[in-house]
């Protein structure tokens, strides 16, 4: 599924069931280990959406590094986690520099997710450019969000040793590209490439081999607070249970948008929540054929 070919693939089940995920692990640490980094003081339920997302597709062990002041209330909103509370500013931003707080679960992890609730720009751009550093050597990389601002900034002097996933929203997508978004599908393309990363923006996937998937799924429901967590998340999961990022991506964007097409059914095409896709992903992993 990784040859470059001149027209994107689109997705569909048949063409997912024909690319199953890894599977037959028995244990939490075989099924995978994540790492979701953010959850600040004004956004904890960001950090709770994506590591929960990660669990329901499938991973096996999940650590929250989140702001501390939130770290006790996450801790007992999620019980299947293990939580690690990191310093933060008086404003309760989570501080860049304090990853020696997770350095343990930052070597260990199969995935890290970086970005999900944090809140300050100068903060996530300190804790990305630490990450090269401090990662796993085979821990895979998800940024979104205020991450993704961060990347924007530094460029080319961003080169993980590692595999590398984004998810950014269209108006991210751009501060990546330097302009705004003109063509979807070749400037997603084109954001691949320049960062060497799987790149996954509302429902087109793309590879830095110039690859492309479309996702012929999904609705306008999706676009609400939370549901970029909930995307990161169950990406990230695939990539803890060892999906290379390109499956990873698409599996994890078409769950995402699947999941929204059911609830688009049973509640109606806007005012679901984000955290109602994530009991919706094991049972169409169920569907396709897919289990941990």
């Amino acid at each position: 599924m990784s040859r470059r070919t001149d027209q994107p693939t689109t997705l569909t089940p048949a063409v997912l069931r024909d690319w199953p995920l890894p599977a037959g692990a028995q244990s939490k640490y075989a099924r995978g280990q994540i790492l979701v980094i953010g959850g600040a003081r004004k956004a904890p339920g960001g950090a709770l959406l994506a590591g929960t997302a990660a669990l329901r597709v499938g991973a096996g062990r999940l650590t929250l590094g989140v702001g501390e002041s939130v770290a006790v209330p996450l801790a007992v909103a999620v019980p299947e986690a293990g939580v690690v509370g990191l310093s933060e500013t008086p404003a309760g931003a989570v501080r860049g520099g304090d990853l020696g707080r997770v350095a343990g679960e930052l070597d260990a992890a199969d995935a890290v997710v970086l970005g999900s609730g944090l809140d300050d720009a100068d903060e996530a751009r300190g804790m990305v450019a630490l990450l090269p550093h401090v990662l796993g050597s085979s821990t895979a990389l998800l940024l979104d969000a205020f991450a993704l601002g961060a990347l924007a900034g530094l460029g080319a002097d961003f080169r993980p040793a590692t595999e590398l996933v984004l998810t950014p929203n269209l108006t991210e997508a751009g501060l990546l590209l330097g302009h705004d978004i003109e063509n979807h599908e070749a400037d997603i393309e084109r954001i691949a490439v320049r960062f060497r990363a799987t790149v996954s923006c509302q429902g087109v996937i793309a590879a830095p081999t110039g690859q492309r998937w479309l996702v012929g799924t999904g609705q306008g429901g999706l676009g609400m607070s939370g549901s970029g967590d909930v995307l990161a998340g169950a990406i990230g999961g695939l990539l803890a249970r060892g999906a290379p990022p390109e499956q990873a991506a698409c599996w994890g964007t078409y769950l995402h948008a699947a999941a929204g097409d059911r609830l688009n059914a049973r509640v109606g095409p806007t005012g679901y929540l984000a955290r109602e896709l994530l009991p919706e992903l094991p049972a169409l992993l169920a569907e396709l054929g897919q289990q941990a």
